[in-house]
């Protein structure tokens, strides 16, 4: 079982992305799913009662070697040089959100600065590009899932998510507004009830 553990922990180390369990099998050589399942618990336990800056996350069945939030900025600080500018992100995220997306929607919406964010996100490997008639199609490569730490089928969610919480935030601004305009109304119309008839 010791053997199993330390192939599994390899895997996980080396990959530094969300695998399924038959995945990490497949790479350390492990034929019998039970005894997988076996030592990748008796492992994550382990990690769990450590005090160390890694553990193993679990998100839908998939697994990954992670650094504790405690000790996220030194990633970040080591990830500085690579970081990319804030329109670039912008960038990114769009094509993330609605990929597989032609580029010449993405330059409709973003600006002819675009063509310079999608060139970059292509040299750093978080976008592919295809031909597509005279423009090209776009989506995100593993890098990018890997780099900001999401897994592929929970990406989606999470724009999901995000949107709703927009959608609340401007129903509840509307309702405000249109309450207050009510109550403003209200008041014009008590004030002239108390007026004299000219």
């Amino acid at each position: 079982m010791n053997e199993l553990k330390k192939k599994i922990e390899a895997v996980l180390f080396v990959t530094g992305k969300f695998m399924t369990f038959e995945e990490i099998a497949e790479f350390a050589g492990i034929s019998s799913m039970g005894l997988m399942k076996d030592a990748m618990e008796i492992l994550m336990k382990e990690y769990n009662d450590r005090d160390c800056a890694l553990y193993i996350v679990e998100e839908k069945d998939k697994f990954k070697l992670n650094i504790r939030r405690d000790y996220n900025y030194l990633t970040t600080k080591l990830a500085s040089g690579a970081e990319l500018d804030a329109p670039t992100q912008a960038t990114l995220a769009l094509i993330a959100y609605k990929q597989p997306v032609k580029q010449s929607e993405i330059i409709h919406m973003r600006g002819n600065t675009a063509y310079d964010h999608i060139k970059e996100l292509k040299e750093q490997g978080f976008v592919t590009r295809e031909k597509l008639g005279r423009t090209r199609l776009l989506k995100v490569t593993q890098k990018f899932y890997d780099y900001f730490d999401i897994v592929d089928n929970v990406l989606q969610d999470k724009f999901m998510e995000a949107e709703d919480k927009i959608l609340e935030k401007v129903l509840e601004k509307k309702v405000k507004e249109e309450s207050e305009q009510e109550k403003s109304s209200e008041k014009e119309e008590g004030e002239d009830w108390g007026k004299p008839a000219e």
